[in-house]
């Protein structure tokens, strides 16, 4: 009896056992399966506290564009909404559909300033979304100390680059599309420079707060 009894209960602890084996295998994978949902959730699209990110940061880069607008204005104007974006794009990391929609709100946001054209929803959508390509990509500087102080302003400048040259490229097309040879626009060299200049100034504004916002925002 005693030998019976004895086997029952290891039976039963076996059971046991391999019921909480069972139990803790759903559990683990019931876990990885809401860890696998929450980061496709996460890079499906843009979450509200990034769009809420996104309203602040072209603001600001509004507002710096009116400040600096008022004083130079060749016919273009530097704009700073581009370095604007980039932060937001390093900050968020979205997937290019998510930068493309960043580009067009920072393109929508360009035409509250007079005299801008609708050439804006083209180019600073080609920024974001070259920011987004730049940042995703294999490319690091073989030294530590170049590819921390570096990639950043490098990525931001060619983004600049891209914003720019759309946007003078684009308007050159309106511009003789509508047969207005009379009265040719600004000079090309002053463009470049503008362009030139916004880009290394986007730079820089990008490196010093683009650390500072990612510390504080604990992205």
């Amino acid at each position: 009896m005693n030998i019976k009894y004895e086997f029952l209960a290891v039976r039963k602890f076996i059971n046991y056992l391999l019921t909480l084996a069972i139990v803790r295998g759903i559990i683990i994978r019931v876990i990885i399966m809401e860890k696998r949902q929450l980061q496709t959730d996460k890079k499906a699209g843009l979450t509200l506290s990034d769009l809420m990110l996104t309203a602040v940061l072209l603001a600001a880069g509004a507002v710096l564009k009116f400040a600096v607008g008022n004083i130079i204005n060749f016919g273009m104007k530097p704009n700073f909404i581009i370095a604007m974006y980039c932060i937001i794009i390093l900050l968020i990391r979205p997937k290019i559909s998510g930068a493309a929609i960043i580009g067009i709100l920072a393109g929508a946001v360009c035409q509250f300033f007079p005299g801008t054209p609708y050439v804006n929803l083209v180019s600073e959508l080609i920024g974001a979304v070259v920011m987004c390509l730049l940042i995703g990509l294999p490319f690091n500087f073989k030294n530590k100390f170049l590819d921390g102080f570096l990639k950043v302003p490098v990525n931001v400048f060619i983004t600049t680059l891209f914003s720019g040259f759309s946007f003078l490229g684009l308007m050159w097309l309106l511009y003789f599309a509508r047969g207005a040879k009379d009265t040719p626009p600004a000079a090309l060299g002053v463009f470049l420079g503008i362009i030139l200049g916004t880009a290394t100034i986007n730079a820089v504004i990008v490196s010093v707060l683009y650390p500072t916002l990612k510390k504080v925002l604990k992205k």
